[in-house]
């Protein structure tokens, strides 16, 4: 069973907590975690790109030149796409490029996030994450005391305006609560970083 160290807020280590094996102890699979974060950027896409065809463009309506006799290609456009100002050949439009993916491989995903971070040694547990007022200063002292340089995922039982205000001018720095953790937000931090309550609802959770 995984066991991590417990800081305070001064970056002062309290103790150390067991975590569940089913959780943070699983074999991180690679492809359920690849698979996930693509799901996740897919779903993030506008899908908002277009251009115009041929048949949009203003326009070229006149035959440019006769048919036969000038030695050139036959042509019945200015809107072609080998022309300037013509239309673009399989243009794209506007499309949703959301899908689903199966439950169980999201679940499989998150755990094998949260335990590959168990493994790199980039999982800070915290007891009583929390601030009496919103300032910058006072949460980038704890990153400093914890030893978090670069990302990392703050995760908080329910929504902490403290912390969420005092972290979001912090460079990447993101916060969150413990019930809609993604794959692809534990990846792309490079710490995480978890109030002991918000432990406790994610192994209640997923475990």
């Amino acid at each position: 069973m995984p066991t991590v160290k417990v800081y305070n807020m001064a970056g002062e280590v309290t103790g150390e907590v067991e975590l569940s094996e089913a959780v943070f102890g699983v074999t991180p699979n690679e492809n359920a975690i690849h698979a996930t974060v693509k799901n996740h950027l897919a779903n993030m896409r506008q899908g908002t790109q277009s251009a115009l065809t041929r048949g949009e463009v203003s326009g070229g309506g006149a035959k440019p030149y006769r048919q036969k006799g000038t030695g050139r290609a036959r042509q019945g456009s200015t809107r072609v796409p080998e022309y300037t100002h013509g239309g673009v050949a399989f243009a794209p439009k506007p499309r949703d490029y959301s899908y689903r993916i199966n439950k169980k491989l999201r679940r499989l995903a998150i755990k094998s996030a949260l335990s590959q971070k168990v493994l790199d040694d980039k999982f800070i547990v915290v007891d009583g994450l929390e601030l009496d007022e919103i300032k910058t200063k006072s949460f980038a002292k704890f990153l400093d005391a914890v030893g978090v340089t670069g990302k990392a995922l703050v995760v908080t039982p329910e929504v902490n305006q403290n912390i969420i205000m005092s972290a979001r001018n912090i460079p990447g720095i993101q916060t969150t609560i413990a019930t809609i953790i993604s794959a692809y937000d534990v990846m792309k931090a490079g710490t995480f970083i978890v109030d002991k309550a918000a432990l406790s609802k994610i192994e209640e959770v997923y475990a």
